[in-house]
């Protein structure tokens, strides 16, 4: 089974990128994201056995994070506006997601699960760009865009544990098992 850990977006935010994707869609031929799949990755898990399930998610349940905000805030791409291969928008929080991110990357790893060399960079990612492709008339229609890009902010409650089944319309993400975060006392 492939598993990744994760975020859910609010429908609202989910809701507002999904008309983002309706709106952009027909400027290029990208691998655009289902709303349905909006997350914000903490750890990539990758391939795991199926008889060893329990032992993963008693690995993240000894995780313990905070409930903190995220914003959902401007586009991007990566690895660079240049060369693209994502496009993405932008999630700013505070030192806590990063925390969260490196909380589970060192509770997995105690599995044998590598730890990722890159810094972590959050971001929901709305397409993929598998082939060069024009994108031309997409940065046009992102730079003609009425307002902000503003999506919404939440408070994160609580990270999942998914399983990630490649589907003909793309990956399909059930949640297995999920994680609260702690209410801070004031």
């Amino acid at each position: 089974m492939r598993l990744f850990v994760g975020i859910d977006i609010p429908e609202d935010i989910t809701t507002k990128l999904g008309a983002l994707i309706t709106e952009l869609r027909p400027a290029a031929k990208l691998r655009w994201s289902p709303p349905a799949n909006f997350h914000i990755t903490t750890k990539f898990i990758g391939e795991w056995p199926d008889e060893r399930l329990d032992e993963m998610k008693a690995a993240l349940a000894a995780v313990s994070a905070p409930v903190f905000p995220i914003t959902v805030r401007g586009l991007g791409w990566f690895p660079n506006p240049h060369h693209p291969r994502i496009f993405w928008a932008a999630t700013k929080a505070g030192p806590e997601l990063p925390a969260l991110a490196s909380a589970t990357e060192t509770a997995v790893a105690t599995l044998g699960i590598e730890k990722e060399k890159r810094a972590y960079s959050p971001h929901l990612t709305l397409a993929r760009i598998d082939e060069p492709v024009d994108l031309s008339e997409l940065r046009r229609r992102i730079a003609a865009r009425p307002g902000s890009d503003e999506f919404g902010e939440f408070q994160t409650t609580a990270f999942h544990l998914y399983l990630s089944r490649p589907g003909p319309r793309g990956s399909e993400y059930t949640k297995l098992a999920t994680y609260a975060l702690q209410a801070q006392v004031r």
